[in-house]
């Protein structure tokens, strides 16, 4: 009787997915918006279509940074993600439903599977990652790092290995010695992340808890992904030699407040170019010191105040 069940709950199974591909088969507006060329928006948001979905890149403000070492000369520092952020970024690409995640005792370690549900395949896809034992909590810790891990191997994350050398000098931090070591008590956090479109990091600001630059390299990708956090003064160690404080940090959601786009700095230099306005002066009426620091909310009051602006004279 029980194969019985087993057979019928396997037909039924197969009967949905034979359901479900028909119904992806009935065009609609999003399947006629791919097939005239809705793909180049896919490449745009780093998806593209069912088994062939993956993960976007990370944001400055889903990357913490970790004090790797300390010595008498300064301090390195690592970049990582926690398994929050794995799982918010699961749910999005793939629903709360398209994956799921088991743990397995293997030879004495903990190892996590992850799976995603496969629609042309009709069935789920698995990738096993194994985790490292952690000093405070080991099961906790051990079923944290393997998901981590499994996620890596599904690319979530993954651009973190790109990441450049970490080197923060004795100057730009506070380090002090505690007992027969060097300790700190500061905290870092990224202010701003770009990558190519190899989703290689190419573009990494770092911040002290103060809003103070202290670490910077590479060159921005304005094509590229980019996402950060926004400041006031990014460059807060001459605001503060100025006696301007800076430390007022913001992170950049959707809802407006982020680093300007590409499209949106060429809009603004072409109004500044019929105007005749000088960038200094708009960068000085809002108090920032380059486009960088340009919200949303500066942005679009400065273009509206340009666009009242007459044309400069031929």
């Amino acid at each position: 009787m029980a194969g019985k069940n087993v057979i019928k709950e396997e037909l039924a199974r197969k009967a949905g997915c034979i359901e479900e591909k028909n119904r992806e088969n009935i065009s609609s507006p999003a399947k006629e918006d791919e097939e005239k060329g809705g793909a180049g928006d896919m490449a745009e948001t780093g998806k593209c279509s069912n088994s062939g979905e993956f993960v976007r890149l990370l944001r400055a403000d889903e990357i913490e940074c970790r004090v790797a070492m300390v010595n008498e000369k300064g301090l390195s520092l690592l970049l990582f993600k926690d398994a929050r952020v794995d799982q918010k970024i699961l749910d999005e690409t793939f629903t709360p439903f398209g994956w799921r995640r088991t743990h397995q005792s293997i030879d004495g370690n903990l190892y996590c599977t992850v799976e995603i549900w496969d629609k042309e395949k009709c069935q789920w896809i698995a990738k096993q990652d194994v985790g490292t034992v952690s000093y405070s909590e080991k099961e906790k810790g051990q079923a944290s790092d393997s998901f981590k891990r499994a996620c890596f191997n599904w690319g979530l994350g993954r651009e973190l290995y790109t990441a450049p050398f970490i080197w923060l000098p004795a100057e730009k931090v506070d380090i002090k010695l505690k007992g027969d070591r060097y300790v700190t008590s500061e905290r870092f956090s990224v202010q701003s992340i770009s990558y190519n479109e190899q989703r290689e990091i190419v573009f990494l600001v770092i911040v002290n808890s103060k809003g103070y630059k202290v670490f910077e390299t590479g060159k921005r990708q304005w094509q590229g992904q980019d996402a950060g956090r926004n400041s006031i003064g990014s460059n807060a160690v001459d605001n503060k030699e100025a006696g301007i404080n800076s430390g007022i940090r913001s992170t950049s959601t959707d809802t407006g407040t982020g680093i300007i786009t590409d499209i949106q700095r060429r809009a603004l230099e072409k109004e500044l170019q019929r105007t005749g306005v000088l960038l200094e002066t708009v960068l000085g009426r809002y108090s920032i010191y380059s486009m960088d620091e340009m919200t949303e909310e500066i942005y679009t009051k400065a273009l509206n105040s340009l666009k009242r602006t007459k044309s400069k004279a031929a």
